[in-house]
């Protein structure tokens, strides 16, 4: 279930981070999400944990073990963790109640294949906990699950180690059996520690505690926690005085251990009332003949009103999944058993119907050398009830079966509202990434039309404000004899040319960090130090001027096969800049220093970056080699001293056009 898969996210996003995560899961080739009752393949999660181990250089069992602990801690938080405390008193119940919380879960979780646990106790207080799965290494998991849950709930600390790993051969199909051996020791808190160390004679000597019975009430209380906590969860040989002590508390007279039951000599109940009581229930011999069996499971199936027939031929042991045999039975007698009628023997009318699952625990009576199977039908639903063409009246009023299939109803019915509320907010989910990445395409769009400022502060509604510039850095560029190619090529030609180009002088502006003010036919203008002011202005326009020039290198002229030709002019100077218009708004900049540096470019040389004198007295202390070109005539500005850029004299061409 989709559970699994969410809890390993859960544990990979908060220890070792989302970025994590995500190449885990990319690496994986899975989705981001799962949804909890959704049913996904056993290799999505083999696959997850096998790039998990490989990502962070863990051992594949190291992982399976954190896994284990992690996921014990998932599952309290998820409300599971009442449910969990009072499965057992102890490390041993719980183990041994682990079978009938998964036969429970399965109600909700039908689709769910659990692995199945049973336990052995030693004379020494170990035990040996034997673990079956369909699902092949995952065994190491286990210990981390056990371990946490003894800690949290028993404050004991165990260690586990395999001591038997086969293919199962108790059990039908092939499945992985492994064998742990469990040991366990008390883990006290400070308080207790130093209690109990303070008195090791009275823990250590019973004969000087028996001297003593009324001793210091704290010596009593580590005394008491050391037997709670360790020597209760696996029986172990108890002195005379323990023994008393653990019948009858000093001074106050309480029962606390040793009931004894007493039985009546005979039965007081007969035959009839029996079976009508326990309307499902069975008797069998050690050949597997019924001796006995209810009312209702005689109706169900009638080849039980003849005694003596076979057991095995009107069922079939559906789990735990061991051979209808007496004695594979009393192996597993402490699991729930659950049967299933076979088709072939059931009468006609039940052919076409769902077979009836019987659910219960078995109990070996030695006298008669008859095992016992007290059981319940397994219903899920009122809709299996009614598939089955059974009533609520069928079952015994006295069987919780009758609340369970009810208050089970319920929990489909709020499971299916869960799991589509769950669809519906991995699709929001979905939703919001998607207009997140959008979000992300029309932020960047708008960031390339208008300086990121100012657009912010057109999409929150307010006005902007034009900012002036005491000093920035200006280029205009052109292409040489452009009409005359316009003149000459189709107009598909001229838009893939000037795309080519602009492209490189799109990509040159990023490296040099200046900004593209605008492009108009052939002519491209960029500016140094606006929107955001930096002393480097007359630099950055100066070598992102150079990359334009090798760049045009790489542009063909569509008429003449030869690279294109293109005219540079820089000038440095003050400018006005602000948002010009609603619709299709543009930043621009005005001020003589715009006509000056267009000047530049229009008064320039085919392939040489033209210079003002006050974009030369910018650079002429920086690493540029400059030439003078002298005085020209300016239309509209009179004569004026120019010059030409030649190079940089530190930087190499590949550092001017960001090539690595």
């Amino acid at each position: 279930y989709g559970f699994i898969n969410t809890c390993l996210k859960s544990l990979v996003v908060e220890k070792y981070g989302e970025e994590t995560w995500e190449k885990l899961r990319l690496q994986a080739g899975v989705q981001d999400s799962f949804l909890t009752f959704e049913v996904y393949r056993d290799e999505i999660t083999m696959q997850l944990l096998d790039k998990a181990c490989k990502i962070l250089g863990v051992p594949a069992d190291l992982v399976l073990k954190e896994f284990g602990e992690y996921f014990f801690e998932f599952c309290k938080r998820s409300g599971y963790a009442h449910m969990l405390r009072t499965l057992g008193g102890n490390l041993y119940e719980f183990i041994e109640n682990l079978d009938a919380l998964h036969s429970y879960l399965s109600l909700s979780y039908q689709e769910m294949n659990a692995p199945s646990f049973r336990v052995e106790k030693n004379e020494d207080g170990s035990m040996h906990l034997h673990y079956y799965s369909d699902r092949r290494g995952l065994c190491h998991i286990v210990p981390g699950i056990i371990g946490a849950a003894a800690l949290d709930f028993f404050n004991i600390e165990i260690s586990m180690e395999i001591v038997n790993q086969t293919e199962e051969e108790e059990r039908t199909g092939k499945k992985e059996h492994i064998v742990f051996l469990v040991t366990q020791n008390p883990v006290f808190s400070y308080k207790e520690r130093s209690e109990s160390s303070s008195t090791p004679q009275y823990l250590a000597d019973p004969e000087k505690q028996a001297e003593n019975p009324l001793n210091k009430e704290d010596h009593d209380k580590a005394k008491n926690t050391m037997r709670d906590r360790g020597s209760s969860l696996c029986p172990v040989k108890r002195s005379h005085w323990k023994t008393i002590r653990g019948i009858i508390t000093l001074g106050k007279g309480k029962l606390l251990r040793g009931f004894d039951p007493v039985y009546p000599k005979s039965l007081w109940i007969d035959t009839k009332t029996f079976c009508n009581g326990l309307p499902f229930h069975m008797v069998f011999d050690t050949e597997l003949r019924v001796k006995q069996a209810g009312v209702s499971i005689q109706k169900i199936v009638p080849g039980l009103q003849t005694m003596g027939i076979c057991l095995d031929h009107y069922f079939s042991i559906v789990h735990p999944e061991v051979p209808f045999t007496i004695s594979s039975i009393q192996k597993f007698i402490n699991s729930q058993f659950v049967f299933q009628t076979r088709r072939e023997m059931m009468p006609e009318s039940w052919k076409q119907r769902p077979m009836l699952e019987l659910r219960g625990q078995m109990l070996w009576m030695e006298s008669l050398q008859c095992m016992l199977f007290l059981c319940s039908p397994l219903l899920r639903s009122l809709h299996e009830l009614e598939e089955r063409s059974m009533h609520l009246a069928d079952i015994a009023p006295h069987d919780v079966t009758r609340d369970l299939i009810l208050l089970n109803q319920q929990r489909l019915a709020e499971m299916e509202l869960s799991s589509q509320l769950e669809r519906k907010k991995e699709e929001l989910r979905i939703l919001s990434k998607h207009l997140e990445e959008e979000k992300k395409k029309t932020e960047a769009l708008l960031y390339a039309m208008l300086p990121q400022h100012v657009a912010n502060q057109l999409k929150e509604g307010k006005r902007v404000e034009a900012g002036e510039f005491k000093e920035c850095t200006i280029l205009f560029s052109d292409v040489v004899t452009f009409t005359n190619i316009c003149a000459q090529c189709e107009p598909i030609q001229i838009v893939l040319m000037l795309n080519s180009m602009y492209l490189s002088f799109d990509r040159l502006t990023t490296v040099h960090d200046v900004y593209k003010v605008e492009t108009i036919g052939d002519a491209y203008m960029v500016v140094g130090g606006v929107p955001v002011p930096v002393p480097t202005h007359a630099e950055r326009v100066a070598n992102f001027a150079l990359g334009m020039i090798i760049a045009a290198r790489g542009v063909q002229n569509p008429v003449s096969g030869h690279p294109i030709q293109i005219r540079v002019g820089i000038h440095t100077g003050p400018v006005l800049a602000g948002v010009v218009g609603e619709k299709m708004p543009r930043y621009c900049l005005f001020g003589d220093t715009v006509n000056i540096a267009s000047r530049m470019e229009s008064h320039g040389v085919p392939s040489k970056i033209h210079l003002s004198s006050s974009a030369y007295q910018c650079l002429k202390h920086k690493d540029f080699e400059m030439a003078e070109r002298g005085e020209i005539e300016v239309k509209g500005k009179g004569k004026m001293h120019t010059y030409f850029l030649i190079r940089n004299k530190t930087a190499t061409e590949n550092e001017i056009m960001g090539r690595p």
